[in-house]
């Protein structure tokens, strides 16, 4: 469950350096990912059609951020850029080693990929 803090606690009186944002951003994309999967548990949760259709597209969106994010993260770490190049490629290793053909493996770097078991 959320534990919602006081939203003033986040606010800094000085510019972070690059570091600590890098630091933030991780805890960003872990928010995002906590939100994704609630908002998908209780589209999954109610058979309420505007519902369902609202917390599904409030869920992609929130893919999105995560895509957005990370993208960030590639710019401030490139480390970060080519672990991630790395690990696709372990994936696409073993695709390959079990013959198997996936169109959602895309051939760009660090793709996010899809989050959702759609």
């Amino acid at each position: 469950m959320p534990s919602f803090a006081n939203p003033f606690s986040g606010n800094i009186d000085r510019k972070i350096g690059k570091t600590e944002l890098i630091q933030a951003i991780r805890v960003d994309i872990a928010s995002e990912l906590e939100a994704i999967y609630l908002y998908d548990a209780h589209s999954h949760a109610t058979d309420d059609p505007l519902a369902k259709k609202v917390l599904a597209d409030i869920r992609d969106e929130e893919v999105e951020h995560v895509g957005e994010l990370m993208t960030l993260m590639r710019y401030l770490d490139p480390s970060v850029a080519d672990l991630m190049t790395e690990g696709e490629g372990e994936v696409k290793e073993m695709m390959e080693e079990l013959g198997i053909k996936d169109a959602t493996i895309h051939d760009v770097d660090a793709s996010v990929g899809s989050l959702l078991d759609e």
